[in-house]
């Protein structure tokens, strides 16, 4: 399909209920041959994924696994030891840095794609779907994108397990990791990966003010004097943090992707493969957002009615509830300083 004219206005959530229901509806009746056979002959016809780049992909995640743990053992554990953090934000500032060197690495990676090249997904969303053509070339620069944004949530969900805190969102945090490897890998064998680098942009830049707020919660009291300066970066992360997850992930995240998935897709392209699949990842994903802005407004309701004096993850367990035998003074912190009994 050509082009429009110009942009489509971005929808009200009504119209995206309205438009988006009505063309899931219309094309489950317009199949007549919906089932696994449709599914199979979908595969072998439209996706394009070579094993060399399931190959790179793998080798990409050991790769990730390796240099955090030689960032961590070389650079973040000596620079909290340098800072004089106390022992439990010196014990949880790996994770932290970690994952804000990536996500500010890849969001501005992203945004660069969007407003530094001449794609024009983010101002005209449905445009990722114009001449959309099965087994269509990927371009390099995207295509890098995917494959560092891939091979890092490979990375994520082993990192879940064995590296991270554990936290009574992480079975969540997990599901998401599966969800969103699942998505990279499918909408770039199926070439969705214009809609994907939205996707993307869209969700990296809460991760990005999460661990930037993260961090200075942690060096807020190093040296064990109280430092103004990172006390109130803390308090605008949290703010900025809060206010964009809102804004991204459930503001704009539906009205300018689902919308585009779920009713422009099919404009674009009536027969478009796989369809319901896609769309009913982004949903779930939609569902954890949701989820996760539930500890937001949690958080956010305990500061305001004066139970909570400092900033503090509510998502996080205190020592007093984790079950089990303490830890001795000897013992080899795990998950970042804290034994914990997984319970899914």
């Amino acid at each position: 399909m050509a082009a429009a004219a110009g942009p489509e206005p971005m929808p009200s959530y009504a119209q995206l209920v309205q438009r988006g229901w009505g063309s899931a509806v219309a094309a489950a009746r317009g199949c007549s041959d919906c089932g696994w056979g449709l599914a199979r002959r979908g595969l072998a016809e439209h996706a394009h994924l070579a094993p060399p780049e399931l190959l790179l992909g793998a080798l990409g995640a050991l790769g990730w696994t390796a240099l955090r743990s030689a960032a961590t053992a070389r650079l973040f554990r000596p620079l909290a030891l340098r800072c004089r953090l106390a022992p439990k934000d010196a014990a949880k500032l790996p994770e932290s840095a970690w994952k804000f060197l990536f996500y500010l690495g890849a969001w501005s990676y992203s945004a660069y794609l969007l407003f530094g090249r001449n794609y024009t997904f983010f101002h005209d969303p449905p445009s990722a779907f114009y001449d959309w053509v099965s087994g269509m070339a990927v371009p390099r620069d995207i295509a890098a994108a995917y494959l560092l944004q891939g091979s890092f949530y490979g990375h994520s969900i082993y990192a879940t397990l064995y590296m991270d805190t554990w936290r009574r969102d992480s079975a969540v945090m997990l599901l998401h990791h599966v969800v969103t490897l699942l998505l990279l890998v499918s909408s770039y064998a199926f070439r969705y990966h214009n809609v994907g680098i939205l996707v993307l942009f869209l969700h990296d830049v809460s991760d990005v003010q999460l661990e930037f707020t993260k961090l200075n919660v942690y060096f807020k009291s190093r040296g064990g004097a109280a430092q103004r300066a990172h006390a109130l970066l803390a308090d605008l992360g949290c703010v900025s943090f809060s206010v964009s997850w809102f804004w991204f992930r459930l503001y704009w995240f539906p009205l300018k992707v689902l919308y585009a998935t779920c009713h422009c897709s099919l404009r674009s392209v009536p027969d478009i493969p796989f369809y319901f699949f896609f769309n009913a990842l982004l949903l779930l994903l939609t569902l954890m957002n949701l989820y996760w802005f539930l500890y937001i407004v949690a958080f956010a309701t305990k500061v305001l009615t004066g139970q909570m004096n400092e900033l503090k993850d509510v998502r996080e367990y205190d020592t007093a509830d984790v079950p089990g035998p303490k830890p001795s003074k000897a013992e080899t912190p795990l998950r970042n300083g804290l034994l914990k009994d997984k319970l899914f």
